[in-house]
Parts: structure tokens; sequence; C-alpha cells
């Protein structure tokens, strides 16, 4: 990385309001009982992928969803997950206010075959136009995966040719459907949603304000830096971290922490996803010292995104300590094992 701090003293200490996570994936049955513990102490709340086989597309299966996450949260922690609906050519209209009177807060735009279990998704966003009508009128959010997948365009440049197709004529013609683009990754994005209006916010995930692409291939194929949208080159992560710390309200945490059992993380084709849940906190704050922005870090964390959600910030405060320790090198994922964003190596800040 090449940033450039300022030459204030960073604090030794770090107190926040309870951050919340806008973007997570937990999975189900025992993966799930492994990981979410790990969000639930360092976040107060999340909102949580629909992308499960099958996908989650109905109300009803929302709130079943739910239930089985809320039992897998530790006795004594306090934790609220905030439940998606994966949108397709076909989700009814009526299914909308039934998801808003159960409490989902938000649709998931993936494009057909854009990353894990998107194959489900959306072909073509005009088939959708009634369902974003109804989102609209009944304040749901849409949540973007911003990326083509024609296979002529090259993949580094997905995010930037969704912007001129997909997001530019849904602003157009949906003006105040609230939209997160999300976990952006290039500088295209980072300017749409800086220039946009209010009705507009994105998420940046802490692999792509803390690596640029070099680090998929450094020493070596390292597949648990590989993703989707996957690490661009370093003008596009100076961009990212620039607009994370820039203090603009339109910019919030979304860890996009998905984990894949070893096996197929070290597969001959690997799963996409970046499991940060672990220390999610800890990286977030080293890509902020980089920058001299710690003060900036509790309005990333805590405050915008349940702002543009509409909700009550947390009450509750969290403690970050400048500390050296070591990341586990891999945890239990159901019968499997998992291997943590950084597994096995220091740490310089630790949530306590």
């Amino acid at each position: 990385m090449a940033n450039t701090p300022n030459s204030t003293v960073a604090p030794q200490e770090l107190s926040i309001t309870r951050p919340d996570d806008w973007h997570l994936h937990v999975r189900d049955e025992g993966a799930m009982q492994s990981v979410i513990p790990f969000t639930a102490r360092q976040f107060g709340r999340a909102i949580i992928m629909p992308n499960l086989r099958p996908p989650v597309t109905s109300a009803a299966q929302a709130v079943a969803y739910r239930e089985r996450i809320l039992a897998a949260v530790p006795a004594g922690m306090s934790f609220q997950p905030l439940m998606t609906l994966y949108l397709t050519d076909l989700t009814p209209v009526d299914e909308i206010k039934r998801a808003k009177d159960a409490g989902v807060v938000a649709l998931k735009l993936y494009p057909a075959g854009a990353t894990t279990n998107s194959d489900a998704g959306v072909t073509d966003i005009r088939k959708t136009y009634k369902t974003l009508e109804a989102m609209q009128r009944e304040g749901l959010l849409l949540l973007v995966h911003g990326e083509v997948t024609d296979p002529d365009i090259d993949v580094f440049d997905r995010e930037a040719v969704f912007i001129d197709r997909v997001m530019q004529p849904l602003r157009r013609d949906m003006p105040e459907l609230k939209v997160v683009f999300e976990h952006i990754t290039t500088l295209e994005a980072a300017q749409f949603v800086a220039g946009a209006d209010a009705f507009t916010a994105a998420t940046l995930t802490p692999q792509h304000l803390l690596y640029n692409r070099n680090a998929i291939f450094t020493g070596g194929l390292r597949p648990h830096y590989y993703c989707l949208p996957v690490l661009k080159r370093e003008i596009h992560r100076q961009a990212l971290i620039k607009a994370a710390t820039s203090g603009s309200p339109k910019f919030f945490l979304g860890t996009d922490s998905a984990p894949h059992a070893s096996q197929m993380k070290e597969n001959s084709v690997c799963g996409a996803g970046c499991f940060t849940a672990a220390s999610a906190m800890e990286l977030y704050a080293e890509a902020f010292e980089a920058m001299g922005a710690l003060d900036k870090l509790e309005a990333f964390a805590s405050f915008n995104g349940a702002d543009f959600y509409g909700l009550p910030r947390n009450t509750e405060r969290v403690t970050l300590r400048k500390q050296d320790w070591t990341l586990p090198s891999a945890v239990p994922f159901g019968e499997a094992q998992l291997k943590p964003l950084r597994g096995g190596e220091t740490l310089s800040w630790k949530l306590l």
C-alpha cells in the first residue's frame, strides 16, 4: 500500500458506538452456527444476504431464516439479523408488502451468474421494474451486486460497465428507490456514488480498502484473497479508501464476509469470498489508521449505514486497542475448517 498518513499521533485505544455490518453472508445450518458468533461479538446488526440454495425469495422463508440465525447467537450476546429477499425476474409485486410486514428491509439484486449462488438472479433489470416500483412505495431498499456478466466484458471492467448500463438508467427511472451499491471496487463506482443524490449509497469491504489485485498473486496464487467483485488496481484501492475516510455519509461498512470451507477455497476452481468476520473491525481500523483517519471510523462503521436505512443508531459502545495479536489460522466451519483472511498473521488492532 502507498497511503500517506497525516502527522497526527494515532490513539492507542479507540471507543466507538457499536458498529453494524451492512453486508454479510452466514450460510445455514452447522456452517452458520460456526460463523454467527464472530459477527455477533462485534456488530449490533447485520444485513443478511439471501443467496442460499435454494435462495430466500419469500417473506416466509426470510422469517424462518431469521429464526435459525437468532438460534445460533450465543447466550448473552445481543445481535439483530436484518433480512433480505433474493430478487428474481419473477418476484411477485404482492410479495413486497408481505416482506415489509415481516420486517424484511431490502431485496438483493444479483445479476444472473455474477457470484456465488447467483444462477437464479436477474437477467434483465427491466423485468423487475414493477417489483421495484412496489419497493419504492413500501420503503424497501435495493442492494446491488454491481457487475455485468457478459463474457465479452473483461472481469476488471464489469463494475464500470454496470454503472453505465444499469445504475444510471435505474436512478433515472426509480429516483426515490434507495439503492446501496454494494462492495464497490473501482474509482468509477466511488465517483458515481459521491456524485449521486441522497437515495444512493455504497458499502466498502476491508479487503478492498487494504489490498489491490497484487495480493491474489504475491508469492503464488492466494485463493483466500479471491472475492467477487475481484480486487482491482492500486488506483482503485486508493479511490476507495479516500471515499471511506472522506466523512461522506454515502459510504459505510459492509464486510461481505463470505465463508467457504478451506477445501473449497483451495480447490482447482475456488469459491469467491473472503472470510473477514473474525477480525473485521481490526482490519478496518488498520485501513483507517494508515490514512491518519481513525477519527472518521465511527461514522463509517456505526452511523452512516443506520442513517441511510432509517434505523436508530446503536447505543452500546465497543473498544479497539492498539495491540498485536495473532489471528487463528483456521476456525471450525460446521464439520469442515475455514481460513480467515490474514489467518495466522499478526494484526495490530484488537477488539476488546
